[in-house]
């Protein structure tokens, strides 16, 4: 009867044991499947006397998208040289205390919308800093999509592109 106690214990640890071996093996696939949609989740700077420069890397679908702050809060952007402005998802607005400063329409790849304009006191991406950027609040947007990062951005960086990588650098 010792014997069978002993049989079940072990089965119900083996049991447990794959249970376990599983999931770490899920987290495991669901991290590297993360840093191949955004390989750019915390992005470093080098920083000179006269400029501070970050380097992306593409991901899997050829878009360089970057970890960084709205107004001091984590945001997600995508870079967009086809964007006017910064792009951010009315469903987020809040999180990073942008207020209306009125309405307008922009035209997006499924034709015209109502935005509502805004000013965002400070975009940074790693050392990167970034001061009263024009920007439009889309409210077609899914609160999942990453920011777009626009021209209202883009024009104050010199842009590199090279073999899979992009550099952004800020002149001091």
């Amino acid at each position: 009867m010792q014997h069978g106690k002993t049989y079940t214990i072990g089965k119900k640890m083996a049991f447990v044991a794959w249970i376990l071996g599983l999931f770490l093996l899920t987290r495991l696939f669901a991290t590297w499947e993360e840093s191949k949609e955004n390989p750019n989740k915390t992005p470093t700077s080098v920083e000179t006397n006269s400029q501070t420069s970050v380097t992306l890397k593409q991901n899997r679908h050829h878009h360089y998208l970057v970890g960084g702050m709205i107004n001091r809060t984590p945001a997600n952007f995508m870079i967009d040289t086809g964007a006017t402005d910064v792009v951010v998802p009315s469903a987020l607005a809040s999180k990073f205390g942008l207020q209306s400063a009125g309405t307008g329409v922009g035209i997006t790849a499924n034709g015209y919308v109502q935005l509502e304009r805004t000013t965002i006191k400070e975009i940074s991406i790693a050392g990167i800093r970034l001061y009263n950027v024009r920007a439009s609040i889309n409210p077609g947007m899914d609160a999942s999509q990453a920011i777009l990062l626009g021209m209202s951005a883009l024009a104050q960086l010199d842009l590199q592109q090279q073999q899979g990588t992009l550099t952004m650098t800020q002149h001091k």
